[in-house]
Formats: C-alpha cells, sequence, structure tokens
C-alpha cells in the first residue's frame, strides 16, 4: 500500500494538489527525495518557496521549475539570460515589481495564488533592485499603513532604487516618496540610485531624491509613519542619549573635586554649571546653536534686504561683501562654542536634533528642497564647515571655498535661482552610487548637485550621462575638488558622457585628474564636435597647462567626438597615472601616420602595468606595424581592435603575420576583433593560432559583426577540433563570441556549428536578422 501513495499523490491535478497542500503541509517537506521531485512542478510559488529548503537537503534543484514559471507567466526572454544564475531570484523580484506596477494579475494562473500567499510580502525578500516609474504609484502603494511589512522586507533586501520617465507629482505623493527613501536608504540597504530618461526634470522632485540620496533630510515631526515619528529615528536619539549619560557617568560629571577646580574657577559662571551639570549641558548646547542659527539667519536676510547686493562671487572674493563676512564672523563664533561645549556633550552627536512647532506637519517640502529666491544669489556649501560630519547647518551664500568658484558655466544667467536649504537638516546614511541618464541639468540644479557632491564622502561612483552640462562642468569640477579634500572621501570611479563638450576631451580629463587625483577609474564620453556657432568647445588654457599630481587611474576609456589624438597632450595624463591598466580609445582619429607609434612608446616607457589596451572606430588600416607590435606585446594581456579597419587594404600577409604574432604571445589571453570584415576565409585561418606548434594562451576570441556565415564557422570548428585532438585536448581557448553574423542564412549548418563548438568551449551568440547586413556593410564601405 506504501508503494501505491506516491502514484496515487503524482495522479492528483494542480488543483487537488493546492487543495490538498493544507493538509500537507506539515509532513510534504519530510517526504524522500524521490517523492518530493515528483511533487515539486505542482505547487504553488507559495509552497514552491517553503519547499526550498527540504530540496537543497534532498539534493534537488528547483531552478528549471522556476524557469518554466518564467516562461509561463512572464512570457519574456529576460535581457542575459545566459547570465542568470538564480531563476528563483529573478522570477520574486519581476514577480514583485510586476504586481506593484498592476501589469501582472495573480489569478492568471493557479500557481501565482493561495489563500495565505501574499504576493508582495512573499516577494518583497527576494528583492534586490527596484524601478519606480511615472507618478511614482509604487512609492504611495509601498507606503501604505497594510504595506509596513512590505517595506520593512525592502529595508534589507533592497540595494538598487531606479527611477525612469518620472512626472511631475503633488504634495501628497512627494510625501510618500520621502518615506520611502527616508526607510530605503536613511535607515536601509539601498547603495545606489539611477535615475533614466526624464526630460523635462521637476526640479522640486529632482533635488529632493539627490539630496535625501546624499543623506540630507529633516527628521522630527516632519517624517512620520502613519502619524507615528519615524522609529528608527527614536531609537537612534535614545542611543545617542544612554552614550551622553554613560560618557558623563565615566568623566564624574558630579565629582566635587573638578567642580572646585580652578580651571572652572576662571569660567564665568555660567560656562562652569555648563560644563559642571552635564545633564543641562546638552539642551542648552541646543538652545545655544537654535538661537545664534536663527539669528545668524535673519542677520544675512536683513543685510541682504537693506543692502540690495547680490553676495556673488566677486564680491565675496574681493572682501566686500557684509553679509557673507557678518556671518563667516558669526560662523567663527559658532564654532570656538562648538569646541568649548565638547568637554561637556562627550562624544560629538552625528546630528543635533531639534524641536519644531507644532505646524510643522503642513509645512511644505519647498522648504527644505528648493526655495526661490527673491535675491540674485546661489546657495553653496561654507567650505569651513564642510569638514565637520553631521554639522550640515551652515550652508551659506557664495562663500569662500565654495565648490562652485565661479566659473562662466556656473554664473546665474538671469530668474530666480535655487537656494538649497539645509539649515533644518540632518545627515543621514547615503548611498554609494548615483547615476544621472538623459537628465538635463540646469545650473540651478548643477548648483544643488555640486553642493552636494562636495562633502558627499560616501559616494564612490558616480555616472552623468547625457545631461546637457556644457558649461556647468565646471561647477562639478569645483565640487571634485572640493571633495578630494576630505581624506575619507571614497569616490573612485567617475564616467560624464553627453553630446557635445564644453571643451576638448583631453582638457577635460587633464581637468577632472588635476581635481581628484584619487579616481581609480575615469570615462569620458562625447558624440559630436560642437560645430553650433559660438558654441564650440572652448580652450581652456588653465585646464591645458594644468599640473597633474600621481594619480591613482587604473582604467581611462576616452571617447573623441572624431577628435584628432594627439599623444603630446595624452603624454601628461600617462605620466601621472604609473598605475594604469586599462586604456580605451574611442572615435579618435591619427593626425599623421607616427601618431601612434608615438603612443606605444610612450604607453612602453609610462605605464608598465597596462593589461588591456582597446581601440574602438579608429581607422588603423594604414598602421599594420603598430598593430603587429602591440600584439607581441609581453605585457597586454587584452587586446581589442573593434570596428578598425584591419584588413580594408591588407594583404594575405598581413594575417599570417597576425597569427605568427599571437601563437608566439603567451601572455595575451583575450583578443576582440569585431567589425574587421573578416569573412569565412579569414576566420578558418585565425583557427591557425591554436595549432600544434603554438605556444599562445589565448582564452578569448570575439568575431562578432565579421560577416561570417554558417558553412564558415564550420570550417572553422571542425580544423579546431582537430587541432585540439592533436594537443590531446590540452587547449587554453574558453570563450568565442558570434553577435550580428550572417548565422541565419543556412539555420541547420549553424545549429552543427555551433553544438559542435559548445562542447570545445562557451560561445555566446545571438538571433540576428542579416536582412539589413548588406546596407550595413555597404554604409561603411
Amino acid at each position: 500500500m506504501a508503494a501505491e501513495e506516491p502514484r496515487s499523490l503524482f495522479a492528483l491535478s494542480a488543483a487537488a494538489v493546492s487543495r490538498s497542500m493544507a493538509a500537507l503541509e506539515r509532513d510534504v517537506w519530510a517526504l524522500p527525495g524521490h517523492l518530493l521531485r515528483g511533487l515539486l512542478p505542482l505547487l504553488t510559488v507559495f509552497h514552491l518557496e517553503r519547499a526550498e529548503g527540504a530540496a537543497q537537503r534532498a539534493g534537488l534543484s528547483t531552478q528549471p521549475i522556476w524557469r518554466k514559471l518564467w516562461d509561463d507567466v512572464m512570457k519574456t526572454r529576460p535581457p542575459n539570460s545566459e547570465n542568470i544564475t538564480c531563476w528563483r531570484k529573478k522570477f520574486l523580484e519581476t514577480f514583485f515589481s510586476n504586481v506593484l506596477h498592476g501589469v501582472l494579475d495573480v489569478s492568471s494562473d493557479w500557481r501565482l495564488h493561495h489563500h495565505h500567499f501574499s504576493p508582495l510580502l512573499h516577494s518583497s525578500p527576494h528583492v534586490s533592485q527596484l524601478t519606480l516609474c511615472n507618478m511614482l504609484q509604487g512609492a504611495v502603494e509601498l507606503t501604505a499603513e497594510h504595506n509596513q511589512k512590505v517595506l520593512e522586507n525592502l529595508a534589507g533586501s533592497l540595494r538598487i532604487l531606479k527611477f525612469q520617465h518620472l512626472l511631475s507629482s503633488d504634495q501628497s505623493i512627494r510625501r510618500s516618496l520621502v518615506l520611502l527613501l527616508h526607510r530605503l536608504i536613511h535607515h536601509g540597504s539601498v547603495s545606489q540610485v539611477s535615475m533614466y530618461s526624464w526630460p523635462v526634470p521637476d526640479t522640486v522632485l529632482l533635488v529632493l531624491i539627490l539630496s535625501m540620496s546624499a543623506g540630507f533630510w529633516r527628521s522630527g515631526n516632519a517624517l512620520t509613519y502613519h502619524s507615528s515619528p519615524c522609529g528608527f529615528c527614536k531609537e537612534e536619539d535614545k542611543a545617542q542619549s544612554q552614550e551622553l549619560a554613560q560618557e558623563r557617568a565615566e568623566r564624574g560629571c558630579y565629582d566635587e573635586r573638578e567642580r572646585s577646580s580652578d580651571e572652572n574657577q576662571k569660567e564665568s559662571p555660567r560656562e562652569a554649571d555648563m560644563e559642571v551639570n552635564g545633564c543641562g549641558a546638552d539642551a542648552h548646547l541646543n538652545s545655544v546653536l537654535s538661537g545664534w542659527r536663527s539669528s545668524l539667519q535673519n542677520q544675512v536676510c536683513e543685510e541682504e534686504a537693506s543692502s540690495k547686493v547680490p553676495c556673488d562671487h566677486t564680491s565675496v572674493q574681493g572682501g566686500s561683501s557684509c553679509c557673507v563676512s557678518d556671518q563667516l564672523s558669526c560662523h567663527r563664533v559658532l564654532q570656538k562654542t562648538r569646541r568649548r561645549l565638547k568637554s561637556a556633550v562627550g562624544k560629538k552627536r552625528r546630528c543635533v536634533r531639534r524641536s519644531r512647532g507644532p505646524h510643522a506637519d503642513q509645512e511644505d517640502l519647498y522648504d527644505f528642497v528648493f526655495t526661490v529666491a527673491r535675491e540674485d544669489n546661489s546657495g553653496l556649501l561654507n567650505k569651513n564647515n564642510a569638514t565637520e560630519r553631521g554639522n550640515t547647518e551652515n550652508w551659506t551664500s557664495s562663500s569662500p571655498g565654495s565648490p562652485c568658484t565661479g566659473h562662466a558655466g556656473c554664473k546665474k544667467r538671469g530668474g530666480s535661482a535655487g537656494i538649497f536649504s539645509l539649515k533644518a537638516a540632518q545627515r543621514f546614511r547615503s548611498v554609494s552610487t548615483l547615476e544621472l541618464f538623459s537628465i538635463p541639468l540646469t545650473g540651478e540644479t548643477c548648483r544643488t548637485l555640486s553642493n552636494l557632491l562636495s562633502s558627499w564622502v560616501s559616494l564612490e561612483n558616480l555616472v552623468l550621462s547625457y545631461n546637457g552640462l556644457g558649461a556647468n562642468i565646471s561647477c562639478i569640477l569645483s565640487a571634485l575638488r572640493a571633495l578630494s579634500r576630505h581624506s575619507d572621501c571614497h569616490l573612485r570611479v567617475l564616467r560624464v558622457s553627453d553630446v557635445f563638450s564644453h571643451m576638448s576631451c583631453m582638457e577635460l580629463v587633464r581637468c577632472i585628474l588635476s581635481a581628484f587625483p584619487q579616481l581609480h577609474t575615469l570615462s569620458v564620453s562625447f558624440d559630436l564636435k560642437n560645430q553650433l556657432e559660438g558654441n564650440r568647445p572652448e580652450r581652456n588654457p588653465s585646464c591645458s597647462e594644468v599640473e597633474i599630481p600621481a594619480s591613482c587611474l587604473e582604467q581611462l576609456e576616452i571617447r573623441f567626438p572624431r577628435e584628432p589624438l594627439h599623444t603630446a597632450l595624452l603624454l601628461p595624463v600617462l605620466k601621472a597615472s604609473t598605475s594604469l591598466q586599462q586604456l580605451s580609445l574611442d572615435s579618435a582619429t591619427l593626425p599623421s601616420s607616427q601618431e601612434l607609434g608615438l603612443l606605444l612608446e610612450a604607453l612602453k616607457e609610462c605605464n608598465p602595468n597596462l593589461k588591456k589596451l582597446s581601440f574602438h572606430d579608429v581607422n588603423l588600416a594604414e598602421h599594420q606595424k603598430e598593430v603587429l607590435l602591440l600584439l607581441q606585446d609581453p605585457i597586454l594581456q587584452e587586446i581589442t581592435f573593434s570596428f578598425c579597419r584591419l584588413f580594408e587594404s591588407s594583404t594575405t600577409e598581413f594575417l599570417s603575420e597576425i597569427i605568427n604574432t599571437v601563437k608566439r604571445n603567451s601572455a595575451l589571453k583575450s583578443l576582440k576583433l569585431p567589425g574587421n570584415r573578416l569573412g569565412n576565409h579569414r576566420l578558418v585561418a585565425l583557427a591557425d593560432i591554436f595549432s600544434e606548434d603554438s605556444s599562445s594562451s589565448l582564452c578569448q576570441l570575439d568575431v562578432s559583426s565579421n560577416c561570417i556565415k554558417p558553412d564558415g564557422l564550420l570550417e572553422f570548428t571542425q580544423k579546431l577540433e582537430g587541432y585540439i585532438q592533436q594537443r590531446g585536448g590540452q587547449i587554453q581557448f574558453t570563450h568565442l563570441r558570434l553577435f550580428q553574423n550572417w548565422l541565419d542564412q543556412d539555420a541547420e549548418t549553424a545549429q552543427e556549428a555551433l553544438r559542435r563548438l559548445k562542447a570545445v568551449c562557451s560561445v555566446v551568440n545571438d538571433s540576428w536578422d542579416s536582412s539589413q547586413a548588406f546596407a550595413d556593410y555597404i554604409s561603411v564601405m
């Protein structure tokens, strides 16, 4: 009878299994492996997720079941599916997003619904990245009271938060976004914020996301979750108060000997009482600072209103701005008092808490993120206060040493300027990666971003792509210069790309490295020359002649807008970057036949650690000698000649020389030749690299976009198999890339070639329609 039970169990219909699972829940996970294997495909998502542990203990993989679920439910092929290592996570993460945005009906498949299954709640622990779109409906849903547990799960699992195609939003939606960002960033695990495709950004919303990503926001009554103050902020307050009390006790707050010490006798009675009675010192400090900040702000406003003189860069540098000088004077007194009170309050608190009025909840978000000023000034960070972590109150107007130093791109061009007010802000946890793709940045938002960047010490990766910076790039450079002065700054990767460049690529590279030599990766990319009248790239003598300090640069990528590559301009960068390991040059023109040779000599002399060198869309048809020199370099491990027209005017001898050079080079691991019109006969010849007399260590070969047909690929495969057999299977070749070739012209032959190739190495290809290939071929002739 026992043998009959499994058969009857397997015979159950899917609906019967679903109805009976409640009774089986206690015992199903204890079933033997062979029984569990038959049961798994019949489970709902709820039970399949619960069965994961039992399946692992039985040595069973649920990956095929999750993959089938994806095919049945999502009905799409995910991008880069060959790189997906866990279909369980991929399914549940996409499932969460689709349910959140209302594009998936859980009643559409019986496996998706169960009376104990809450789609958002049970899938949220598997969500590591999330995209919010349009009107931010997802933010409103996630901060709803019935989804508190979902938000808690996301706070622990979410690492990447993306915004795409955002639209303007009202006050209630922005408040939901504030709560979401505060929980996921300030008290969560989000480390990356990315924004995409926002042609006309809402300035208030953009600055709000940027400022909270940088860790700035006010706490207290303004941040309430369903009429309750943020519990994490309250816990931090409590923990800090306990730390202070403990330190005061350790230091002997109530020691009579310290009360009667000579040092205290010299001080005023009020200060002595403050330092002795540590319990009241903290409250007194808050009162003093709050009052002085208030009076300081009032004084500045009164001065500006009465004088009507803008605090611009010129007046500050000339020392004629009374409002700034008075403010700095007050600031110095404020710093002295802060230092004097440190002994009373013990360890410096992370954030200075302030009591707020009874109407704080009704304050508009504009009070924090964006104030439209009546004066002609711009809000800039006071550098004197930037070095104090957690002390973010003194954001002044155009103070000396501010990150934005008054370059042409930073000056106001008329209209109201945005003042980024942080007078009531606190510093929380911030993200380490910020990416802005296709989001136009005005002068005001550039200044705001500059202010944030100048003290964003936790930032490790910054990507600014197609933001229309233009002359405002000087604002970003000033911020980088200010940030580099922080000993604890972590920025290591910077990528800047745009359609037009305000200055030449090489000048910008030199400016960035002189401003921030700590960078490990720098990518500068521009599509076109700015040929509009009056908007040509400006030559900046300060950038061309600036001294570049010794840098930490390991990876440099430059995409020229068809600019000539002058080694003389690149040489100072190469000399300063002795640790350079990767260099990529894209879309450059070679002004003379000697230029590439000069570059190779400079690389050999200045960059002995260079491991990867890439040329893309650089015409190397007349530089065969230099190509061969690169291929025999004993240090380079990866060389890329992408769309470089290598064989445009070459002879068969040149191909033979390439093959023989690679055969003798045991250092080269990867050779990438996409877009060089190899064709069938050159591909077949490349198989000789792996012949029996070869000492090559080549592991990866990329022959994408090379007009390769199925019969040529099959002949290459047969030749490669023969060499492998001759060498007794001892071959290091592991990866072959075949994107965008003409393999669809004979599907049967192509499948045969791919099947045999996959027994030898990993093959990456795509289903590409070659019907347009001839037109593409003609267009680049």
